[in-house]
């Protein structure tokens, strides 16, 4: 009998979701103020959360059945998850369909990677990405509500030591905040090594605060940026761009590139390729989505991999065409975005 079609996990609007985000706890050991609030928020029960064999069970379901060819590991902090580099190693061993090892990436704030991040390549870690919003240690204790930036500017550099290429430094600007900043994290990019990476400040924060007139359009990053730099789009970049939320830009006479994400102004979501799992196991179609799909659940009640996998696929086939902000009738979802993951 020939061999049945492999399975995929498609949705209604011609996209194949083939890169998976997984948040391996909603924890952090960061306070920042668009993401939640000075005291913290009620952390997931530890019963909740899937362990790190149900974890790397789903994740070999979504690899060799249904087409998922790079895994990131998000948080809240994933460098608080004492099985990191076991979950890393894990997922190394897997191969998809073609016989290829999945691309294993890594979303931090950075505080204590210095420590950890020849571990993390050594189980086999491809990829890296880390938050930084503001070069001055004042602000960044303001910001976050702790003191810690010469950790994560240590983790960066330990990051760019470790041969990892490149080495993606994710920033957020803020009116009135870290706006000014902009150009002097290009700079500072160049002379660190890193790629820097501006995102449009999106509405996932636990207090709801999140104001359109607040947050720095790619527009106005671009503007502030080319107030010192000359930038420019390479054919090859805008070609080659694919899935990826970033655009990228050359700084003139350089190497050196910059990516700007308009995830609320310019919405990417006709090219998205992803798909979350969270650290209690939910299956979310998209970050905004409103509603999830159990696998903790069946997982643990002995489903087999044939069940788990057509759950993925029935959740995953009524994802939305967008994300909806720019629409009226747009609402935050329930989770923060530390409890969903990057």
């Amino acid at each position: 009998m020939p061999e049945s079609d492999p399975l995929e996990l498609a949705d209604s609007h011609g996209r194949i979701a083939s890169d998976l985000r997984v948040s391996l706890s909603d924890r952090c050991n960061l306070r920042c103020q668009y993401c939640m609030p000075a005291e913290g928020l009620p952390w997931m029960p530890r019963e909740e959360v899937l362990t790190d064999a149900e974890m790397l069970q789903l994740i070999r379901i979504g690899i060799e059945q249904l087409g998922i060819r790079t895994v990131r590991l998000t948080g809240g902090e994933p460098l608080l998850h004492r099985g990191l580099e076991g979950l890393v190693a894990g997922i190394a061993q897997m191969r998809t369909r073609a016989g290829i090892k999945p691309g294993i990436a890594l979303t931090t704030n950075g505080i204590g990677l210095a420590t950890r991040i020849d571990g993390l390549v050594a189980a086999g870690l491809d990829r890296i990405n880390i938050s930084l919003d503001t070069l001055d240690p004042e602000r960044f204790k303001s910001l976050t509500r702790r003191d810690r930036h010469a950790d994560v500017l240590a983790g960066i550099e330990a990051a760019v030591r470790s041969g990892l290429r490149p080495v993606k430094v994710n920033s957020v600007l803020m009116r009135g905040v870290n706006d000014d900043e902009a150009a002097d994290l290009v700079e500072w990019a160049g002379r660190a090594g890193v790629q820097l990476r501006f995102i449009e400040q999106m509405p996932l924060d636990a207090q709801h605060g999140w104001s359109r007139a607040k947050m720095v359009t790619a527009d106005e990053v671009y503007a502030a940026v080319s107030a010192r730099f000359e930038l420019v789009e390479d054919p090859e970049d805008r070609r080659t761009r694919g899935a990826a939320p970033a655009e990228l830009f050359r700084v003139a006479g350089t190497e050196q590139r910059i990516g700007i994400i308009a995830a609320v102004t310019r919405p990417f979501c006709g090219a998205c390729d992803r798909v979350r799992l969270t650290a209690d196991g939910q299956l979310r179609n998209c970050l905004f989505a409103r509603d999830e799909s159990d696998l903790r659940g069946p997982l643990r009640a002995g489903a087999s991999d044939e069940e788990i996998a057509e759950r993925w696929i029935r959740n995953v086939a009524r994802k939305l065409p967008g994300h909806g902000i720019n629409d009226p009738s747009f609402l935050q979802p329930d989770r923060p975005m530390s409890a969903i993951g990057g």
